[in-house]
């Protein structure tokens, strides 16, 4: 049923021009404050010790990357002194600027929580990692063997002088200055050293049970090397030696028009993302202003850019305590993915199909059955061609042995691979160079439009006829991160969309002009004028006194004339629920334009993932899944494909499942306001606390 209840508030003063910048939120400030959300669970006594430890290193994972990719286009964007702006009109140097406020302020509480609140917790809990100050003797006696046998043999100390210049540090690596004093061999006293350390060496290391005062006891390689620091500088006096990082460009940009191999133009790139131009610079709290300086200098950054830390500048590397340390009571209780009795391993996967679409909700439902498919497709003669599109996958994923198995068998296989998927390049090139080697068909979807669409077409000769059979997602073929993400897949044999599938495979691989699909919405061609013209619709019916209602859920909304037509729509009286896990542009509650939009997110145990469109449309109800947010990239500037789920009693699931239940969510979900904070929900009066994935964990799962 459509929500009628909501109604068009009239402000006293006329509502603003839906383009004025104040109704947009800026793109790299609300996505800060998605972090702030995951920072948040980090805090969050209710969630089990570890898995805390495990949203702070998350955290610092997530702040890593908004530096190489957004900060750093910022800072280009500076440097070329262009001048385009967002919708929010905002500026690229205010844009660094406020976004230096914010980012300080979160890495500020990301080490008062790691300090004050979990290694206290830790330790408690017989997990602890000591300082050098807390060593016993015992200790340090097998600490200094580890460093003479294992450490020092691959360090390589740089002193600078005019012969040894500054050494060009990789990104994020972790390095040592060392302050000296003296003479060297040489007669040199150039009193500063750098000491890259290798990535070779465990950033976590396990002191032996017999000398831990604790179960589980670490120390850090930075306090290992630090502690015998003077090793390295015989004859000479440590005066101070202080860690640092520094954060460089990641981006990857490759002109596809003027390349004649894209993959290998890509294995080019991928080794200058270590030393691309500096965009942050982490260092320890109490390094001294002159040696502060004298890095800001080296990596030409100013005073904003620099973030002093009370503890490692590696911060995310202590993800390793959650592979060395096994308490089950301090992380989430394990649980089974459950697997539908019509699709389960064993069963004829394209009779299932045959017998009604399928629909599996991960990871509650496991994502085996969708990798089954392909290997049943692979080992089944009556198969005669697969195509798949690939943005993360893994190149030894069983998925991308089903295909290379099925190429080998002399099957015809196709492989659209996505070899610019930030920061899988490097691993779709490894699967797209086995592939080719096995003699699939592989190629890189089309220039200048990544291929973002997740759909996988089987082709099978049944008697006199040719059947074909399609999986379609809302996320990756990728099998680990099934286990983690919430996405929905889609399986049928559906004439009319096997059919659309197979025309999207032909427009990739191929040449011709746009043809007009049966079910399905694409990007770049129908998908972003549909979604207008459908919310458009619903603005309509509102403004006709007819029942109208809009809920959608992605990872992001940024996209313009998306949001403007939303706007729209809550004027003219349309009942909206935006769930956005991440960025959100989009500004509601705000009088006389969105007072009838309500956007919350939600960050939980799993990642939300999962992309769903409903409509009320007449009360037809449109239901969609899809692999595009509203983002400009997404409806524009890539291959993306959206879906309708067509059988009315998978409809109502997916809306029941992975809208409605969110929208009832008071444990962890989150609302926004319309300055563009956001407040955590929680049970009110009677109410009872409602998690959504906890929820569908009890009903979907296996147990």
């Amino acid at each position: 049923m459509a929500d009628e209840s909501a109604a068009p508030v009239h402000a006293a003063n006329p509502p603003p021009e839906l383009t004025d910048g104040s109704l947009y939120i800026n793109r790299e400030l609300s996505l800060l404050e998605f972090n702030r959300r995951v920072l948040a669970q980090a805090k969050d006594p209710s969630v089990p010790l570890l898995e805390r430890l495990r949203f702070l290193t998350i955290f610092s994972s997530n702040l890593d990357e908004f530096f190489e990719i957004r900060v750093a286009g910022h800072k280009q964007s500076v440097a070329l002194e262009l001048s385009r702006v967002g919708p929010d009109m905002l500026g690229a140097r205010e844009a660094l600027r406020r976004i230096s406020v914010v980012a300080h302020d979160l890495v500020d509480e990301q080490y008062r929580v790691l300090n004050e609140e979990l290694l206290p917790a830790l330790a408690a809990e017989g997990i602890a990692i000591i300082k050098r100050s807390t060593w016993t003797p015992r200790q340090q006696a097998w600490i200094a063997r580890y460093f003479e046998e294992q450490v020092l043999p691959v360090l390589t100390p740089v002193a600078l002088d005019p012969s040894h210049p500054f050494p060009n540090v990789q990104n994020k690596g972790l390095n040592l200055i060392v302050n000296l004093e003296g003479k060297d061999a040489f007669g040199r006293e150039s009193g500063i050293a750098i000491l890259s350390v290798p990535r070779c060496l465990p950033r976590l290391i396990a002191l032996p049970e017999e000398i831990s005062e604790s179960p589980d006891c670490f120390v850090m390689i930075r306090s290992v090397i630090h502690a015998h620091v003077g090793q390295l500088f015989p004859g000479m006096t440590v005066l101070a030696c202080h860690q640092f990082r520094v954060t460089r460009n990641s981006d990857l940009w490759v002109d596809e028009e003027e390349v004649d191999d894209l993959l290998s133009a890509l294995q080019g790139e991928l080794p200058g993302r270590r030393y691309g131009a500096a965009v942050r610079l982490e260092i320890a709290d109490n390094c001294s202003p002159a040696i502060a300086e004298l890095l800001l200098e080296q990596f030409g950054l100013s005073q904003d850019d620099i973030y002093q830390v009370h503890g490692p500048v590696n911060l995310h590397r202590m993800a390793g305590v959650l592979d060395l340390v096994t308490r089950p009571d301090l992380v989430y209780p394990p649980f089974v993915a459950g697997v539908p009795h019509k699709v389960v391993p064993q069963s004829d996967l394209f009779a299932a199909i045959r017998q009604g679409d399928v629909l599996l909700h991960h990871p509650f439902q496991s994502f085996a059955p969708v990798v089954e498919l392909v290997r049943q497709a692979a080992d089944d003669p009556a198969v005669l061609a697969i195509k798949q599109t690939v943005y993360r996958t893994g190149a030894d994923s069983p998925i991308a042995k089903a295909l290379v198995d099925a190429a080998r068998s002399g099957k015809d296989v196709t492989a659209v691979i996505e070899l610019r998927a930030r920061f899988d390049e490097a691993a779709n090139i490894r699967l797209a160079t086995r592939l080719q080697e096995a003699g699939a068909n592989v190629v890189y979807g089309v220039v200048g439009f990544k291929c973002h669409a997740k759909m996988l077409l089987i082709v099978r000769r049944e008697g006199e006829r040719i059947r074909r059979y399609v999986h379609l997602g809302t996320g990756n073929y990728h099998t680990r991160t099934a286990r983690v993400y919430t996405d929905f897949s889609y399986l049928t044999c559906r004439d009319d969309i096997t059919e659309d599938v197979h025309t999207l495979f032909m427009q990739l691989t191929g040449l011709g002009e746009v043809v007009e699909m049966n079910r399905l919405l694409q990007s770049p061609f129908t998908l972003h004028a549909s979604l207008l013209r459908m919310i458009d619709a619903e603005a309509e019916a509102a403004r006709a006194g007819k029942p109208a209602r809009i809920i959608a859920k992605m990872n992001s909304l940024s996209e313009s004339e998306v949001i403007r037509a939303l706007y729209r729509a809550s004027q003219a009286g349309v009942s909206i629920d935006l769930i956005v896990r991440g960025v959100c542009r989009l500004r509601p509650g705000i009088p006389g334009v969105s007072e009838n939009i309500r956007v919350r997110s939600i960050v939980g145990r799993f990642l939300e993932h999962t992309r769903i469109y409903y409509f009320y449309a007449g009360g037809e109800e449109q239901v969609f899944g899809a692999s595009a947010d509203w983002m400009s990239r997404n409806l524009i500037r890539r291959v993306e494909a959206c879906f309708p789920i067509a059988d009315k009693v998978l409809q109502a699931r997916t809306r029941s499942e992975g809208l409605d239940a969110y929208l009832l969510d008071n444990v962890y979900a989150w609302e926004l306001r319309s300055d563009g904070s956001y407040i955590r929900c929680s049970p009110t009066g009677d109410e009872e606390p409602y998690s959504a994935q906890r929820l569908l964990l009890t009903t979907l799962s296996g147990g």
